[in-house]
């Protein structure tokens, strides 16, 4: 039987949800051009759109809030959060920003530009969009395992380290900008990175004199994998592991809105370079705000602060990936296929295999997230072709390496019964897995097309 682990809290306070019916489903996502993300969140009911800032925050979280200091420098928040990401990441330097892809925008240009590449285990998609805006081009790395879906591989996020070689060699070590080792693996399905595997690539990239950065926006599953799979390792705290990992990289960006619980914010750490960070500094300001808040209120910091302590507990993190666990396990005795060993933060379907009718220009992981919505109200993403996009240089349609359809899983909110809700609906769709047609692109901007791009069915 698939096991449930408890959850390791209590519930305060309820947020009332409306279920639509299949009618009025089907006229809401043709009314959003069928892009989940034009659909309002009232007619959403298990929204699984992204884990993103959609996470319920704990008691202290809201305490602290009621005490953030909102002075515009010197904030004593800002001091607080210094104290709590130095003893997380174990890192000297801290600059807040206010997401994720704002690190990006900061830290990307200063060490990418045209002509240049960066290589990753694997690019998500504003990592890429910021290695493209900074003029370089992002070549993705990750091992053979992780293409295949159904066999087990412990750490399918891994570089694949044999290749990075050559593809620096091939680009030469003087073009190659960065490598950015993302944990866990959010395009590979959410897939962990061994520590030896980060710890190869980062001997490797300090060989040719190349910088070394972690996306570290699931920095916290990661160690737990970590812990629980890889040799020498199970003895050690999350923090303990964090540390390591993080010792291996120069700089790290990282989305707060995930593993630290939190609505709003990001974080970029700097190891123990000086002028490094003074750069880091200088970028922030402009486009950021003042260094102590960073785009972000002092109560948001403040909530970052607890956050980043709270993200690291493992009786909570236990939890946390049991929920995708537990949801793995239902859909194995479906025999509905994904990503597996499943990852940290959602369950990726493998709409390729559900829907091997669908060719990958008509985006089979988009048809599936739209069919989950008109059967049950559950708002999921593509993360595939359509979301690739196309070629920056020739404008063709990128075939993706996969068809993930993702039902990422908000920290805190969902219960076991909307796990069980979910795996009914995806039985529905495999039982008339036919009758489902492909779509087509009718609008579509330059950049992050997934977004706003509009689409009809075939």
């Amino acid at each position: 039987m698939t096991k449930y682990y408890a959850e390791p809290f209590k519930i305060k306070m309820v947020e009332p949800i409306k279920i639509l019916t299949k009618e009025e489903r089907i006229e809401k996502i043709k009314a959003a051009n069928y892009n989940v993300f034009a659909l309002d969140s009232d007619d959403v009911y298990i929204d699984l759109l992204t884990d993103s800032g959609t996470g319920a925050m704990s008691a202290n979280q809201w305490a602290g809030i009621m005490v953030g200091d909102e002075a515009y420098s010197g904030s004593r928040s800002y001091k607080n959060l210094m104290i709590s990401a130095a003893d997380v990441f174990g890192y000297k330097y801290f600059q807040p920003v206010h997401q994720g892809r704002a690190a990006e925008k900061v830290v990307m240009p200063i060490f990418l530009e045209e002509g240049k590449v960066a290589i990753s285990n694997m690019h998500f998609d504003t990592t890429r969009a910021h290695v493209e805006l900074a003029g370089a081009r992002a070549i993705d790395c990750v091992i053979p395992e992780a293409l295949d879906t159904v066999n087990f591989h412990p750490f399918k996020g891994n570089m694949d380290n044999a290749r990075m070689k050559e593809l620096i060699e091939e680009n030469g070590s003087e073009n190659v900008g960065m490598i950015i080792i993302t944990v866990t693996n959010n395009s590979a399905g959410g897939q962990p990175v061994s520590m030896e595997n980060i710890r190869e690539t980062s001997e490797i990239a300090k060989s040719y004199g190349i910088p070394v950065c972690i996306d570290a926006a699931r920095y916290a599953e990661n160690s737990y994998f970590i812990k629980m799979r890889e040799d020498g390792y199970g003895d050690k705290s999350i923090k303990e592991i964090a540390q390591e990992m993080f010792s291996y990289a120069d700089v790290f960006t990282m989305s707060a809105k995930k593993d630290a619980i939190i609505n709003m914010g990001g974080l970029i750490g700097v190891k123990d370079d000086p002028e490094l960070f003074e750069t880091v500094k200088a970028r922030t300001i402009p486009y950021e705000g003042f260094i102590s808040y960073g785009g972000l209120s002092g109560r948001d910091i403040e909530a970052m602060a607890i956050g980043l302590q709270e993200g690291t507990s493992f009786d909570f993190l236990q939890y946390r990936i049991g929920q995708m666990e537990y949801l793995a396990g239902k859909l194995d005795e479906e025999g509905i296929a994904y990503q597996s060993p499943v990852g940290g933060h959602a369950v990726f379907l493998d709409a390729k295999k559900l829907l091997s009718h669908i060719p990958y220009h008509e985006f089979p992981a988009q048809a599936l997230a739209i069919e989950l919505y008109i059967e049950a109200g559950i708002r999921s993403c593509d993360i595939g072709s359509y979301m690739m996009g196309n070629d920056p240089d020739t404008g063709e349609q990128i075939e993706s390496q996969f068809e993930f359809t993702r039902l990422a899983v908000p920290r805190r909110v969902y219960t076991q019964s909307h796990l069980d809700v979910i795996v009914e609906a995806l039985k529905e769709i495999r039982d008339r897995k036919d009758q489902i047609k492909g779509y087509e692109i009718t609008w579509e901007p330059k950049v992050l097309r997934h977004f706003t791009a509009k689409l009809k069915p075939l």
